[in-house]
């Protein structure tokens, strides 16, 4: 593995495809869609199939199916399986089946004739907040502010998670002019939260809801450390002080403190960590 920053590069005129070309990851990104594999699908118990891992991303997911059952809704019983993306199972044919764009989380709702496949975590956060009717306002002006907040993840954390936290933390050399331009932009989206959240106890509002589920996990866990070894230091996360008084205010949740636990191994250090969640009693 390359070491050192190659001096001199230029782009080819085409570019070609080094499987060996480094870096955390290296082993599953690929330039083609499909399957890789034959491998059909796990089906449990309930309404809702989650198939998903631990990331944001799927933390955004398992938060709202807690908080659904939290608030009385039975109807958000689910079954999560465990995706281990780093062994490759996003790329088995019955995953793509779900998501083509094969990655987590993807969702099977099985009380629909024929069941409903969903995927991208933002558009599983407002199809389970319409389906339940809840963690969305129902007024106008509150639901486009909270579809604003909903979008505007989507749209930003692919800069702080594939741009900061690639080059800060996975690849293989260190480039400064990429850390430099991926941690001005994040920091620009947590002063962007930081001066909404000094006049919004929640982002839609006064209320709680999905636009808050999406945003935690990422920026969340860049103001306590759970990110990105030293990013919270790195980016002087603590500096954004109604971004930490909001992240506090959210984990201190029994839901959201249950669905953080979900498509993680457990370990050393987080032995409450479930792989894979079939019934509420998993988690107690």
């Amino acid at each position: 593995m390359t070491e050192n920053q190659p001096a001199g590069y230029e782009p080819p005129e085409v570019w070609t495809w080094d499987q060996e070309s480094g870096g955390r990851f290296a082993n599953i990104n690929r330039p083609i869609a499909g399957p890789t594999h034959d491998k059909d699908l796990p089906v449990g118990k309930h309404p809702l199939q989650l198939h998903s891992l631990g990331t944001p991303n799927g933390i955004k997911v398992t938060v709202m199916l807690e908080e659904l059952l939290a608030a009385g809704h039975s109807g958000a019983e689910y079954d999560a399986w465990y995706i281990g993306i780093g062994d490759g199972d996003q790329f088995g044919s019955g995953f793509v089946g779900i998501n083509p764009n094969s990655k987590i989380p993807a969702l099977l709702d099985r009380t629909t004739d024929p069941a409903t496949r969903v995927f991208e975590s933002g558009s599983i956060l407002l199809y389970l907040a319409e389906k339940f009717g809840a963690f969305i306002p129902s007024d106008h002006a509150g639901r486009t502010e909270c579809l604003n907040w909903l979008f505007w993840q989507m749209g930003s954390a692919p800069y702080l998670g594939g741009g900061f936290g690639h080059f800060f933390a996975y690849a293989p050399f260190k480039i400064q002019y990429a850390i430099d331009r991926f941690a001005m932009e994040t920091k620009r989206q947590l002063d962007v939260l930081d001066r909404h959240l000094a006049d919004n106890r929640f982002l839609a509002g006064t209320d709680y809801s999905i636009a808050d589920m999406a945003v935690w996990p990422w920026y969340g866990a860049i103001s306590t450390g759970d990110s990105y070894a030293n990013a919270e230091t790195f980016l002087e996360a603590a500096s954004y002080k109604n971004v930490v008084c909001w992240e506090q205010e959210i984990a201190g949740r029994p839901a959201v403190q249950r669905g953080d636990r979900v498509n993680l191994n457990p370990s050393d250090e987080n032995k409450d960590n479930i792989r894979e969640r079939h019934d509420a009693s998993d988690l107690d």
